[in-house]
């Protein structure tokens, strides 16, 4: 049985939820192998586990604190994924996972393919999104193991309970990183619109940064992540870090709400892999309504409320 292994991100003690289906894709490849790199692979066991993964692989170097030296961190995978004999390293493609997953295929030497939206381990390919969304590529991965970052939420989390193993994997490593991460520090405290798996965005009608917290009142109700478009960035109504679109950010949602959102094809190319699009504006030949799986041609204004309330009322 081959073995495909999955580089684990968490935060504040738990696996990050955009990981879950990274691993279901690891599991068509063979049995889990989850690579952590904090030493707390105890804490993370029992959700693993219930998620199919065989072996819980906690690498280590004696006098190396590996999460904050990039450097080390990656020679340390490197070494774990030859050790364990892994045909393919998966991890999601975030910051943080693009960053050390190319160091490590730079160690391994293998290839390496960013942002896929599919895999397919019987015949070795991958595919990415190409052109602003307008072609998509399949690479053929003639080597192994080859090294995959996924987009968040491009498949679906399966639970499939397995009974799991801890590894304790520990590499003699030389502290000599010309990079040391000192600390990490969100820019706005909440949920990275590229892990969220429902988000509602906003368009230059929204008029105002005040206004946006109409949006964010619907989003608690919904556990989202609120967004905004290219033109509300440029006119002051949000911060360049909430900007979803060919020059934001590229999401991948469950669901996605666009409010007052004209449909360009630069918004279009980093939110189309969403899995369904509502459309809220009011004109009803805006080009959103061509693309969305779900139209409503109304006044933002009233709209979102009046969803909010609705939403308040079932809890």
């Amino acid at each position: 049985m081959t073995k495909t292994g999955v580089l684990i991100e968490t935060a504040d003690n738990a696996v990050k939820n955009t990981l879950w289906g990274v691993i279901a894709a690891a599991a068509k490849g063979g049995d889990v192998a989850a690579f952590l790199l904090d030493e707390k692979a105890d804490s993370y066991k029992e959700s693993l586990e219930s998620y199919g993964v065989k072996e819980v692989v906690s690498i280590s170097s004696h006098g190396v604190e590996l999460a904050k030296r990039p450097e080390a961190a990656a020679k340390a995978l490197a070494d774990g994924v030859k050790t364990l004999g892994v045909t393919a390293l998966l991890g999601v493609s975030s910051p943080v996972g693009n960053d050390l997953l190319s160091r490590t295929a730079v160690e391994l030497n293998a290839p390496l393919a960013l942002d896929c939206v599919d895999l397919d381990f019987a015949d070795k390919t991958v595919k990415k999104s190409n052109f602003s969304g307008k072609a998509i590529a399949t690479l053929e991965m003639t080597a192994e193991p080859f090294v995959c970052g996924i987009r968040p939420n491009s498949f679906e989390p399966e639970k499939q309970p397995a009974v799991c193993s801890i590894i304790d994997h520990t590499v003699a490593i030389e502290n000599r990183d010309g990079v040391i991460i000192k600390s990490v520090e969100a820019a706005t405290g909440k949920k990275d619109l590229t892990e969220a798996n429902v988000i509602i965005t906003g368009g230059r009608p929204m008029a105002s940064a005040e206004n946006f917290q109409i949006l964010e009142e619907c989003a608690q109700c919904l556990d989202a992540v609120v967004g905004a478009s290219r033109a509300a960035v440029d006119a002051g109504y949000a911060p360049h870090s909430m900007q979803v679109g060919q020059t934001g950010k590229i999401v991948s949602p469950g669901l996605y709400i666009g409010c007052g959102l004209s449909g360009s094809v630069q918004h279009f190319a980093g939110m189309k892999t969403s899995r369904v699009i509502v459309a809220i504006n009011t004109d009803k030949d805006a080009p959103i309504f061509t693309k969305s799986d779900y139209g409503i041609i109304g006044d933002l204004f009233e709209v979102v409320p009046a969803l909010t309330r609705e939403l308040k009322k079932q809890g």
